[in-house]
Formats: structure tokens, sequence, C-alpha cells
């Protein structure tokens, strides 16, 4: 693809993402600090959210674990090099008091008068827990977060005091300052894949997001869900399926030490979503665009569609009709394998409009 075609690719869906989008989300995904060395790893991260805001898309997902750098601390440097790109900062309970997040959403709004999401955790993998000294069961890790969540919420959205008295946090007369106007109020996801989550969803007014099936194997929203919905899905698209696949098995080869590794990481996650996805098979199908090939090679978390932008678009069309407003990318390789996403979304959304 040209700089042309390229520049062509990126402005016309920068366009529809601020005019035909406006009920869509779409989120791509900052790379880890753990794939970089230091020196390069913040110019990597200005790269690709600058990359992420071009194309049109509403944030970037901030992952948080026990071996990757703070999250906040790399969010801001997102909102000092963008103009309207959002980070969807991750937030671990254990790993602050709910004032504290508050406090840093207060914060980087007064400093920037820019909005942040937050993507609320429960926590998957019980080892990063249990080095935190923290024992707490996968359900019950979701009600916490109802509380840390909705301790936050009040504090942001409400000038004077707020007292909470919950099973897991306590406050009392706490006020924030400073204050967050209501425009810069954070969105909030959580994932959907498990009743707990949905649960917890349903209680602090956050989207759902889950780990889809293929189109034709997923259920979609169910009608009086009550909450907005939406799925984590990696996209690799070409002119052709052929040039795809090819595209997709460079990038993701298949090894022994990642199957093992995936095998291994299984064991120790309690999470619905991993359940579900090992269940399916990884098998490379020109057919069937839905792909779990880096999944299964511990490569990345999430399904891939590949195939030619038209068969992909299909594929994204049928999400959106199922109910999915919210689209979050994995982490992005390079400007142009972002571009060619942007191409899908183009023609997934041109085949709704038509």
């Amino acid at each position: 693809m040209s700089q042309l075609q390229r520049n062509s690719a990126s402005a016309d869906f920068s366009g529809e993402s601020r005019i035909g989008l406006d009920a869509i989300d779409v989120f791509s995904t900052c790379p880890q600090s753990t794939t970089g060395d230091p020196k390069s790893y913040r110019q990597r991260v200005i790269e690709v959210a600058r990359w992420s805001e071009r194309i049109g898309c509403r944030g970037i997902l901030v992952y948080t674990d026990n071996s990757l750098a703070d999250p906040w601390l790399v969010s801001q440097i997102i909102l000092e090099h963008t103009a309207t790109l959002a980070p969807l900062v991750a937030v671990q309970p254990i790993y602050m008091h709910p004032y504290t997040a508050a406090k840093k959403v207060a914060t980087l709004g007064f400093l920037y008068g820019r909005r942040v999401y937050l993507n609320m955790l429960a926590g998957g993998f019980r080892n990063d827990l249990s080095a935190l000294g923290d024992d707490t069961p996968h359900d019950e890790r979701y009600a916490r977060t109802v509380e840390y969540t909705t301790i936050i919420r009040q504090l942001l959205e409400s000038p004077a005091g707020v007292s909470f008295e919950g099973k897991y946090y306590r406050i009392h007369n706490l006020k924030m300052s400073p204050q967050l106007p209501p425009s810069l109020q954070p969105g909030i996801l959580i994932s959907g894949s498990s009743d707990a989550g949905m649960t917890a969803a349903h209680a602090i007014g956050a989207t759902a997001i889950k780990y889809p099936l293929p189109p034709n194997e997923e259920r979609g929203v169910e009608k009086n869900v009550g909450v907005p919905c939406g799925v984590r899905v990696g996209i690799v698209a070409r002119s052709s399926a052929e040039q795809a696949w090819r595209a997709a098995l460079e990038r993701f080869p298949e090894t022994r030490e990642g199957q093992l590794t995936h095998h291994l990481a299984m064991k120790v996650s309690d999470s619905d979503w991993h359940k579900q996805l090992s269940s399916h098979a990884a098998a490379v199908d020109d057919d069937n665009p839905y792909w779990l090939g880096p999944f299964h090679n511990y490569q990345t978390f999430c399904p891939y569609l590949v195939g030619c932008y038209e068969r992909v678009a299909r594929e994204i069309a049928s999400y959106v009709g199922l109910g999915y407003r919210t689209f979050i990318l994995d982490i992005p390789p390079s400007e142009e394998e972002l571009e060619h996403t942007a191409i899908v979304f183009r023609k997934a959304l041109e085949s709704l409009k038509g």
C-alpha cells in the first residue's frame, strides 16, 4: 500500500468515526512494557497512540499486571502526545484505594482537560493476586470491584462529601478535589464473560466486554440486558484472503513453547473467558475468518478475524448486528496494519448504512 493510499484510508475512517460512528467506540491497545527496552518503549507508546488517533479510535487500552509499567504514568504520556485519544486505563482494585484511583482521574482531567476511561479488573491470574496476599474468590472479587467503582463514581460526580459503608470499603464524608467536570466523567468498562461480570456491569453501569465466539455461534446481546456491550478482537485484513493469512501466520507463528506456556497459564487462571476460548480449536481455515492461533500460542489474549477486507468487514458488521457497540483491538504492530483495520471498519459501516 502506498503512502497516498494509507493516508486516504486513514482519513476516510477518521471522518466516519467522527460523523457516522457515534454509536460505536473503537479502542486500540497500547504496547506492553515487557516487549521492548526502556529507552525505546516510551517512543513506541507515543507512536501507537498517534496512529490510533489518526485513524479515529476513541481511545487506547493500557494494560496492567504485576509485570508491567504503571498504566497511569503510561496514560499520562499518551495524553501529552495526542489531542483527542482517551486512555482506557486498566484498574486493579488490589493495587490502590478507590480514592487514589479517583484522585488520578480528577487530576488528569484538571491538568489536561481530557476524559479517560477505566477498565475495571477483578483479576484472572491467581499468581499475581497471591503474590499480593489476596486470595479472594473469583465472584467475590467482582463484588469488591463493584464497591470500588461505586466509590470512584460517587467521589467524581458529587461535589459534597461522600460516605460509603460496604463489605470491602468504608469512607466517611470524603470529598474529591480538584472536582471533575461532568463532561470529563470516565467511561467504565468491565469483563462481561461471566455471570459475576455481567452482574457487576449492571451494578456500576459499565460496558460489558466479551471475547466473542464466531458470529454464527455468538448469541449476541440478549434483549433487555440493560448495559452496553462490546467485544475484544484482533484483525488481520488485506485485499485478498491469501495475503491476509500469509501476514497473520508470519506475525503469529505456531510454536511448541507458546503452546506449553498457554497450557500452564490456563492452569493458574480462574477466568471464564480463558476457559471459553481454550475450548475452541486454533486451526487455520481460509473459509472461516475466526482464528484462535495467537491465543493458543500465548501470543495474545483475543480471537482474530483474518481475511479479505470485505469478508472481515461482514464479520464486524455481524457483531454490530448482534448488539455489540464497542470494539477493543489488539496491539498494532505497525501503522500500516492499523490502517488495514481502518479499511475494514469503514467497509463494515458502509454496509450497515446501506
